[in-house]
């Protein structure tokens, strides 16, 4: 029986995920040189190569994919075991450290450490804000150990490196200036402010969002400005400058004060908020009360729905 070696499976999962060994490289904090070197050994070990050149760079061959789908079995396996290990050694005490998205940490991420430290107050909760798509990338990586992001970032149910858990539907509102001749209309619906000049990311999921609400609405929006931040988008609102789908969750505290924040209730477009963990660590008795808390608190909150 083959002796298998994990940190030469790491890597090659590492450069099937990244595309290049340079790549690959940064993302272990290793040299490429180094990368290189171990999956030559793996070659050797499995007894046929797991890369081919391809142009200027490589690609793995059909042997290594196999070698892959096994790996993420393993990979998933000692996940469960140490979260079995975890839940020994540790019962209901210790740290998780959870990667979030901005406007889902004073509506979703702070209510569910208040109720831990009600209910399991062994357990300590360290928030770090992470952009939509990256979380995932710091799960995989190992940098945080449950993440709270938007659900049109989320990797495929079939991805085996993660388990996704629903949170809730966050409506979106539209912010309008104020005075706006569209502030006091009931029932608002979006279509009629198709030829309003707006405002939202030239990239990334929130662009991707208001335009795929607005495809819904049946038209396409005038970009006037590109911002992605939300006092930006707030107090460009507020200045005149156009208008911006919000979330609901980002509506609280003063960044709404300046502005006319109305309700979209006849299109009803959403915004839907995912956990996720590293696939077989939902076993962990840490983060099962986690992500227990984290559906509580989704429930408390009466301005959005339960996905």
């Amino acid at each position: 029986m083959k002796e298998w070696d994990l940190r030469k499976l790491q890597i090659l999962r590492a450069l099937h995920e990244t595309g290049t060994v340079t790549a690959a490289a940064a993302a272990l904090r290793m040299t490429p040189s180094a990368v290189s070197q171990q999956l030559a050994a793996l070659s050797k070990q499995t007894g046929t190569p797991v890369i081919e050149a391809r142009g200027r760079g490589v690609r793995l061959t059909g042997a290594a994919h196999v070698l892959l789908r096994h790996a993420e079995v393993v990979f998933a396996q000692l996940e469960r075991a140490g979260a079995e290990l975890d839940g020994y050694a540790r019962g209901t005490a210790g740290l998780v450290t959870v990667g979030t998205i901005a406007t889902a940490i004073s509506r979703l991420v702070v209510p569910a450490a208040a109720l831990l430290r009600r209910d399991a107050p062994g357990i300590t909760l360290s928030v770090r804000e992470t952009e939509a798509a990256e979380v995932y990338e710091e799960l995989a990586a190992g940098e945080v150990d449950l993440a709270v992001s938007l659900a049109v970032d989320a990797p495929t149910a079939r991805d085996p490196r993660f388990v996704l858990f629903p949170l809730l539907a966050d409506p979106l509102d539209v912010a309008l200036p104020p005075g706006h001749p569209m502030a006091d209309v009931p029932g608002l619906r979006l279509s009629r402010l198709a030829e309003e000049a707006w405002i939202f990311g030239s990239r990334g999921p929130w662009r991707d969002i208001t335009l795929a609400a607005c495809a819904d609405a049946g038209f396409v929006p005038e970009q006037a400005h590109a911002a992605a931040d939300w006092p930006a988008i707030f107090s460009l609102v507020a200045a005149g400058m156009g208008i911006a789908l919000v979330p609901r969750m980002a509506t609280s505290g003063g960044l709404r004060r300046e502005v006319a924040v109305r309700p979209l209730d006849v299109d009803r477009p959403r915004r839907r908020i995912v956990g996720a963990v590293r696939g077989g660590a939902e076993d962990s008795p840490l983060l099962r009360r986690t992500m227990d808390a984290l559906r509580q608190a989704a429930d408390l909150d009466p301005t959005v729905q339960r996905s």
